[in-house]
């Protein structure tokens, strides 16, 4: 018997080191298009520390966040990276909105993450380097900066999400850092206009994107979102709209991951 439980034990810590699991990596990626260097957390299942191709899931922070705050706002990523098989790249985005700002030339951040970070990432992880491969959401200030990258930018992106998505910014000028971006909201109104992702529509057409929009019943941004929906309705663009009880906070968010996660997942597998 001690000698059955003794190769029991043995085998059962030969199969932990052997057995990988999925890695956080803390990446600094050169940005030329702003000469510096932008941290990037990458969430790496073990399919893909294996060298085995994987789809890709970009996640963009909200306001005041930088790369750490999906992975500390969902601890679990590593598990579900692993079990979906999905590479998660969560960059710090500061507080840009992912535009490339008109009146700051140090903000380029539609360029950093459309171009230089997608390069970065399909050059040095074992991706699916096409737009069946690649999804990006993200919550607040980040579900506006994945819908406004993915629509811009539909020859990379298959699908997107927003969570609790600052959709049309203009009633909110004075928030978020916003005008130090764009310019006061009085006197650059189309510039404004111009920056807000519910203008974005007439880039897409049915079938671009595989869309997930959700937003809490209890939070400030629930009314643009639902004109959002109302405006992709009208131009019978496919999607899906929810809304839940909950406000603009960490808990609503980390439970509206694991539906986006599910949605990408789908779509990566069709």
């Amino acid at each position: 018997m001690k000698r059955k439980k003794f190769l029991s034990v043995m085998l059962l810590c030969l199969l932990a080191t052997t057995m990988q699991a999925a890695r956080v990596d803390t990446v600094w990626v050169k940005s030329p298009s702003m000469n510096k260097d932008v941290k990037v957390v990458y969430v790496l299942p073990d399919k893909a520390l294996d060298k085995k191709a994987c789809p890709v899931v970009y996640l963009l922070h909200g306001h005041g966040g930088n790369a750490r705050s999906w992975i500390l706002l969902k601890p679990e990523l590593p598990q579900i990276a692993d079990e979906k098989g999905i590479i998660f790249v969560c960059p710090d985005g500061k507080n840009s909105w992912y535009w490339d700002s008109p009146k700051n030339p140090a903000y380029r951040y539609e360029t950093f993450v459309a171009s230089e970070l997608v390069k970065y990432t399909d050059e040095h992880y074992a991706t699916i380097p096409e737009k069946k491969g690649r999804a990006i959401s993200g919550l607040s200030m980040g579900g506006h900066g994945a819908l406004w990258l993915a629509i811009r930018h539909k020859e990379l992106f298959g699908a997107a999400g927003s969570m609790s998505g600052g959709v049309d910014i203009r009633p909110f000028p004075q928030n978020w850092h916003m005008k130090e971006q764009l310019g006061e909201f009085a006197s650059n109104k189309k510039v404004w206009d111009e920056h807000t992702v519910i203008n974005q529509l007439d880039k897409i057409e049915n079938g671009d994107l595989a869309l997930t929009i959700d937003c809490g019943e209890g939070d400030f941004f629930l009314e643009v979102n639902k004109e959002l929906h109302k405006r992709l309705l009208e131009r019978k663009i496919d999607h899906d709209f929810t809304t839940r009880p909950g406000a603009h906070t960490g808990t609503y968010w980390n439970n509206s991951i694991d539906y986006h996660i599910l949605f990408f997942d789908k779509f990566f597998k069709k």
